[in-house]
């Protein structure tokens, strides 16, 4: 097929990757022009000068930029993709954003007779590279029909669950699920060190049992070896769940765990974890625990 890409980032970038690998024809855009230049030294493609140059062709153009306003700038802007892109033609946004911006762009693309899709990704940069991401898709069954050939190249699941906005939706529960997550696990790992026990040797039983998770799973080790590089920075969880909290106060819903856990990440942010990743938590209790008493 031919695919345009747009947003070379540390998703992005691995993503068009496995999309020549796999024998599209692909082009892809970026806002900055050596990350282009580096991906097309690594993989055989195009590259473009702006988003509609880089849509016109294209059968599928997938997208995975910053937030609600790159994605408004890069689809519907002056040079965007809505531009120079032909009439039944697919659009596939996968930065995680609002379900109002999806539905939007959809109605958007709807008048010039192009498919949209909401397709958040998980995963992180590990799986990004790796090839295994999980895809959260909200749109037509039909879209997502066309679609599916280019998501195989990169994911290991990706599934349609709902209208437009849906997959964003699914997101923000991903992300509701990770925050609380993660900051269980931090605590548990500080009770594990402050008892005295070998908290790797109690991870590696635990994680057998009722306990398991990815996180734990995949980041027990760093985490102890006080290691936060490790691909999704807290600045964009942080940006992921002021999305997540505006989308429940539209549902009138009080959402205390993933408000506490924001806030701790703004306390990572202050210790200058701002692009850590978001297993940091742990190093937000080890820091407290380590500050000397105020009398």
């Amino acid at each position: 097929m031919k695919v345009a890409f747009l947003g070379l980032g540390v998703m992005g970038y691995p993503m068009a990757g496995h999309l020549a690998e796999a024998g599209h024809d692909v082009v892809v855009y970026n806002r900055s022009a050596d990350k282009t230049r580096r991906w097309l030294e690594t993989y055989p493609g195009h590259g473009a000068k702006t988003p509609a140059q880089a849509a016109a062709d294209a059968e599928v153009v997938a997208l995975c930029v910053g937030n609600d306003d790159d994605v408004r700038q890069v689809v519907s802007g002056p040079d965007g993709i809505l531009k120079g892109i032909a009439s039944q033609a697919l659009i596939v946004d996968h930065t995680t954003a609002s379900a109002a911006l999806a539905r939007e762009l959809q109605a958007l693309c709807a008048e010039q007779s192009v498919g949209f899709l909401d397709a958040p990704v998980s995963g992180g940069q590990a799986g990004a590279e790796g090839g295994v991401l999980t895809i959260m898709c909200g749109g037509l069954e039909a879209d997502f029909v066309r679609a599916k050939p280019v998501l195989d190249c990169y994911a290991r699941c990706a599934r349609r669950l709902g209208p437009s906005g849906a997959g964003q939706l699914a997101k923000m529960v991903n992300q509701i699920c990770i925050a609380g997550v993660v900051q269980g696990l931090s605590e548990a790992m500080l009770f594990s060190e402050e008892a005295g026990l070998d908290t790797a040797a109690v991870i590696e039983v635990i994680s057998q049992g009722a306990a398991q998770s990815w996180q734990m799973e995949n980041r027990y080790q760093t985490m102890l070896a006080g290691k936060y590089e490790h691909g999704f920075a807290v600045d964009w969880m942080r940006k992921d769940l002021a999305i997540v909290k505006d989308e429940a106060t539209r549902l009138g819903l009080d959402l205390p765990v993933t408000k506490l856990v924001d806030g701790y990440y703004a306390e990572v942010q202050e210790l200058g974890g701002a692009r850590w990743d978001t297993s940091s938590l742990f190093a937000r209790l080890r820091a407290q625990r380590a500050a000397p008493e105020v009398a």
